[in-house]
């Protein structure tokens, strides 16, 4: 029998209110995230064992400023040298992948649930999660969402206030809401400063 967990992880149609286990996970991903966000951010090494235990391994580079909330922890992975602001939240039933050098500003929220329209399937509690996936060297502003199943490329800046419900390919300076494409990014590579 397949489990409400594994439906989950393959996107397909899940129990996401009602599944004692998936209930038990969110509990102690949530129980993780309040110990995270009660340390003092000088106590590095204490907040890195909690960030460990919280995403099942540590990631190189990370800095993750508190206040942070997940629903998992195990379904989020970072890549090298990431930054996350203040107040985000990544409702990370599917897969939130981050690449290399990823700034996250506050109050930004990646969300890969989605809801039934028809009430009656929303109220039993079924639930779709979609991965979303960031590229390399992306700068996402203060209060971005982004919606299930996006993919933003490498080398992108999204606005503040964005809402991201399209990819966005590589290389593109957007913002809105809905969020579009408004230039592309001239890349110079080798130069660290202006």
């Amino acid at each position: 029998m397949v489990t409400a967990s594994e439906k989950m992880q393959s996107g397909d149609w899940y129990d996401a209110n009602f599944d004692p286990e998936l209930i038990q996970k969110r509990l102690a991903a949530q129980d993780l995230c309040f110990e995270l966000n009660q340390l003092k951010p000088s106590l590095e090494k204490e907040r890195s064992a909690v960030m460990a235990e919280l995403f099942g391994r540590t990631y190189e580079g990370l800095v993750l400023l508190s206040s942070f909330t997940c629903d998992y922890g195990e379904n989020i992975s970072f890549g090298k040298n990431c930054f996350v602001n203040v107040n985000c939240y990544f409702m990370d039933g599917g897969k939130v992948t981050l690449g290399d050098h990823v700034f996250v500003g506050p109050s930004t929220v990646f969300y890969t649930a989605n809801h039934p329209l028809d009430y009656q399937r929303r109220n039993a509690g079924l639930e779709q999660a979609l991965p979303i996936t960031v590229g390399n060297n992306v700068w996402l502003g203060a209060n971005v969402n982004v919606m299930p199943g996006v993919t933003i490329g490498d080398g992108c800046v999204i606005a503040s206030g964005s809402v991201a419900t399209k990819d966005i390919p590589a290389n593109s300076l957007a913002g809105g809401v809905p969020c579009r494409v408004m230039k592309t990014i001239e890349q110079k590579e080798g130069q660290a400063h202006d």
